[in-house]
């Protein structure tokens, strides 16, 4: 699956999100959440490097300013339970739901 159909198939699966093009982006008072595709390298072989996608995490400081708290890499596949997987993942990091607004 080509990096826009997993970003694409995840916006859809993420109705709260913002699709800047680059990466899938939730907004909250206190907390900004990001979804990028990631490929980590492999140096043991010469294929390219399979797809994954990273969930970076950031907290609103008093500021008002997001500074990374977290981020970690996911590979799973069929893509809805990539999507289940990354939902339960932010839900859990966050302590709110992601796919409904408030």
């Amino acid at each position: 699956m080509q990096k826009m159909d997993i970003l694409r198939t995840l916006y859809e699966y993420f109705p709260t999100a913002v699709d800047t093009g680059e990466c899938l982006v939730f907004i909250s008072d206190e907390w900004k959440v990001e979804l990028w595709e990631h490929k980590k390298p492999d140096f043991g072989t010469h294929e390219p490097p399979a797809p994954s996608i990273r969930v970076k995490v950031f907290r609103r400081t008093i500021s008002g300013s997001f500074i990374p708290d977290h981020y970690l890499d996911f590979k799973i596949s069929p893509t809805h339970e990539l999507a289940n997987q990354i939902e339960r993942y932010i839900q859990f990091a966050i302590g709110k739901t992601i796919r409904e607004n408030g």
